[in-house]
């Protein structure tokens, strides 16, 4: 459980996006934490605090002067148990009350008084949000060292579309999970690539491979919790794109080369974790190519694709690099053989027995110092400890 033991307040405004919050207490309780739910007396228009109740499994503070609190300070003590204080949704108004410092309720107070870090995940409709007072505020907010989640642009209970719409219940999470990690990347820009390619025969046949993507997607997904600026370039894979990170789709092993190719020049870090295919077929037929009245199958010519990490390794100014080897058999040996011939610095090796599609994976890291046997863990585990492993080979760089 990604929240195991951490004490969450989670403050919940006034405005229709309240209902995303009984979600959001349901997840955060399946990964492990305690949640402690504030609400302002307009949130409680929109939903009950019965609701919260039963959720959470704590009872619900709404009122400033809570005769349960013994010393009547819920303002005080309910932040100062807290790992992180989320309100959410943060409507526009509580927004400009945390702005300019006003304090007129418990859930204004207990922030303006709190002692831990504070994140807010603001909803509004598409105006509300643009309108420059609302900008000034949030300018204000993240220069006060709060941390803006979202919001993000889709359908409106107004019945408009637009930027304003809380993140769901899911992608806060994934923020909040993130919010907690070492910041081991801060400032660095991360490229990287995932997923399998698709090499066309015809227009409905191809030479593919098995890759999920699952491995790729979660180093992304580390890289960004670690305060890295990422950019995953992707093959066809059905997975969503992990918070946070900027994701190029492309198809064939020429389009994945030529889109590392643009990407790379502002790039700190390249992790060639996707499964690219070392050949395609020289000719691409434009039509379907029929069976008829053939006595033998077509002979497919096939040419070698260009090898990306090895060309990107080569640069003059090159990123560091990191890649991958999926291995059937000889996992050190193949390995260390593929990072000395690349010339990279690090390479994270697997048997496809043990990972291949799966949640779940076994890693070696291969470096200059010999090789690093990681335990069997959830591939977003693996990730954060490869994460760690380059920002210390980062720091060797200087």
């Amino acid at each position: 459980m990604e929240l195991s033991g951490k004490r969450i307040v989670l403050g919940v405004t006034g405005g229709i996006a309240a209902y995303k919050a009984a979600e959001l207490v349901r997840l955060l309780v399946r990964e492990g934490a305690s949640v402690q739910v504030v609400m302002s007396e307009a949130a409680t228009r929109f939903v009950t605090p019965v609701t919260f109740q039963a959720l959470s499994g704590k009872q619900v503070f709404s009122d400033q002067w809570d005769p349960r609190v013994a010393n009547n300070m819920a303002h005080i003590d309910l932040s100062r148990e807290a790992d992180a204080l989320l309100v959410a949704p943060a409507s526009a108004d509580f927004l400009a009350k945390l702005a300019h410092g006003l304090a007129d309720d418990l859930l204004s107070t207990l922030v303006l008084a709190r002692d831990c870090r504070l994140l807010v995940a603001p909803a509004m409709n598409r105006q509300m949000w643009e309108n420059p007072a609302t900008c000034r505020n949030i300018a204000t907010l993240r220069g006060d060292g709060i941390e803006v989640l979202g919001p993000t642009c889709g359908d409106q209970a107004c019945g408009e579309t637009g930027l304003g719409r809380m993140l769901e219940a899911e992608e806060i999470v994934a923020d909040l999970v993130a919010h907690f990690q070492a910041k081991v990347l801060t400032g660095r820009r991360v490229l990287l690539t995932a997923g399998p390619t698709f090499e066309a025969i015809d227009p409905v046949r191809g030479i593919t491979n098995l890759s999920t993507g699952k491995m790729g997607y979660a180093v992304a997904r580390a890289a960004y919790e670690a305060g890295a600026q990422v950019t995953l370039i992707s093959g066809p894979v059905s997975l969503p794109c992990p918070p946070g990170v900027r994701r190029i789709d492309v198809c064939s092993a020429l389009q994945m080369h030529a889109a590392v190719h643009r990407e790379v020049a502002a790039s700190d870090v390249f992790i060639a974790v996707a499964a690219v295919a070392d050949y395609r077929p020289a000719q691409v037929s434009r039509e379907k190519i029929k069976k008829g009245a053939r006595s033998a199958p077509p002979t497919i010519e096939l040419t070698q694709n260009p090898d990306i990490l090895a060309e990107i390794a080569a640069l003059p100014e090159a990123p560091l690099c990191v890649g991958f080897a999926a291995e059937s058999e000889n996992l050190r040996d193949y390995a260390e053989s593929k990072r000395r011939s690349k010339k990279i610095p690090l390479i994270a090796g697997n048997l496809i027995h043990d990972g291949f599609g799966g949640d779940n994976n076994t890693l070696i890291l291969f470096d200059d110092d010999g090789e690093h046997p990681l335990a069997p863990a959830p591939k977003l585990q693996l990730a954060r400890q490869l994460v760690a492993r380059i920002a210390a080979q980062l720091g060797k760089r200087g």
